[in-house]
């Protein structure tokens, strides 16, 4: 097993401290210079670096099986651990869908194998994401996968009577059904955000009420059954506002907003870049002013990449043919740097709290997520914060080229990741994968 001291970080932005990293977990912590460094140990200098609790995202498109052509669990869990990331939950919208036991399996053991970072399957709520009768949701809870998010995340759970049958099912197991809220008839033939701007581009609207519309009814339907809803990609001010008014009445819902949707407007779109074409749209800059507000106030649970690769092909084409979706992994801790940290909404343990403790919290990870405490097991991530770096697409680890940010200069980097005390980031590269990781598995479902 291995041993690693780290020497001088910040845990959380606060007093520098040196943490022991020995055989998976975190042996011990003191001030900074106070450990001397075992035989044989690794030592790694990270003074004036901050450290925290490894990434948790809630939502990565993974691809694989199916669409091996976008990414697969291996490229995709390599992106991760260069973003700071030590588990993922991978969707279920895969060629077959991840909607049995088997299937989620296949992609719960494909991350083993790689050994990057944790790989939890997010399991359809219905078979084949057809919206018509519920998927094996106490198959896959009771798998080897252990799965207790389930979703049909790029197509709305849209009929009302089959969404309260999901949210009731997975009370048995403390699973959260999470709600891509998208009324598609409203959304018939959508191109970008409702405005003025729409009709000045000729491109169909796609109204905020559309979403807002299935999240009221939502948190209806979970505060009548008295289950767990979690809200995907939350877009806009109104949506915030119905999210606020489910908690301050005691509904058990939750909400993630992705880092584009805190960044970018719909302004972007006059170009035309398909690059800017995702799901649900780029909204107004009062929209990003009201989403960044929503999760300072914590009215917003989670930053959740929606991380969503797609083949050249399916992005360089006109607007009208392109794919909706933008890349993430590599990126979402910069933006976040930039539209929460360096504003003043979020500190460093703000950071933790919405990008590790909390999505690992709904999505009932045991082990990611701590205080970077002793006993805690050494999923450690350390971020230079005077860093600066230009996004180049083509020097990414994902197989997707469509990052909304290429070109842009970011906040922020990833020095180094450790997953289980190894480090698969060191000096902002790629290092090795986990061994035996395989074997022993990573974090199992509380």
């Amino acid at each position: 097993m291995e041993t690693t001291l780290v020497r001088g970080a910040r845990p959380f932005g606060g007093e520098p401290a040196d943490l022991l990293l020995r055989d998976g977990a975190i042996a011990e912590v003191g001030a900074a210079g106070s450990l001397a460094a075992p035989d044989g140990a690794r030592t790694v200098e990270a003074e004036g670096l901050i450290a925290l609790p490894g990434l948790v995202d809630l939502h990565t498109h993974l691809r694989e099986p199916g669409r091996e052509d976008a990414e697969t669990v291996e490229t995709g869990t390599r992106a991760a651990a260069l973003g700071g990331y030590t588990a993922v939950h991978a969707m279920a919208n895969t060629a077959p869908v991840a909607d049995t036991a088997g299937v989620v399996e296949q992609v719960w053991r494909l991350g083993r194998q790689a050994g990057w970072c944790d790989v939890r399957p997010v399991g359809a709520v219905t078979i084949g994401l057809a919206g018509e009768r519920l998927a094996e949701l106490g198959a896959m809870a009771d798998s080897a996968a252990g799965v207790r998010v389930f979703s049909d995340d790029g197509k709305c759970v849209f009929d009302a009577v089959l969404m309260r049958r999901a949210l009731e099912y997975v009370k048995a197991f403390d699973g959260v059904v999470a709600q891509h809220a998208q009324e598609p008839r409203l959304t018939e033939g959508a191109q970008m955000n409702e405005s003025a701007l729409s009709g000045v581009l000729g491109l169909r609207g796609w109204p905020a009420v559309a979403e807002e519309a299935v999240i009221a009814r939502d948190v209806l339907l979970a505060g009548h059954v008295g289950s767990r809803l979690h809200v995907c990609h939350v877009s806009t001010a109104g949506s915030v506002e119905i999210v606020r008014w489910a908690k301050e009445r005691g509904v058990d819902v939750t909400a993630e907003v992705t880092p584009h949707h805190l960044l970018l407007t719909d302004e972007l779109v006059r170009g035309y870049d398909p690059v800017y074409k995702v799901n649900p749209p780029l909204r107004s800059d009062d929209d990003v002013h009201a989403l960044r507000a929503g999760v300072a106030d914590g009215t917003i649970d989670v930053v959740a990449t929606d991380h969503a690769p797609h083949p050249v092909e399916d992005k360089d084409c006109e607007w009208s043919a392109a794919a909706m979706g933008m890349t993430g992994l590599e990126t979402a801790l910069s933006v976040v740097v930039q539209a929460l940290v360096e504003p003043g909404h979020l500190d460093w343990a703000g950071v933790a709290r919405v990008m590790s403790q909390t999505p690992s919290r709904i999505g009932r990870v045991r082990g990611q997520g701590g205080g970077l405490v002793a006993g805690d097991p050494a999923h450690v991530v350390l971020v230079d914060p005077a860093a600066r770096w230009t996004v180049d697409p083509a020097a990414m680890a994902t197989k997707g080229r469509n990052s909304p940010f290429a070109g842009r200069e970011l906040p922020g980097r990833v020095v180094a990741t450790f997953y289980g005390g190894h480090p698969t980031v060191l000096d902002g590269a790629l290092a090795t994968p986990r061994a035996g990781a395989e074997q022993q598995g990573a974090s199992w479902t509380r």
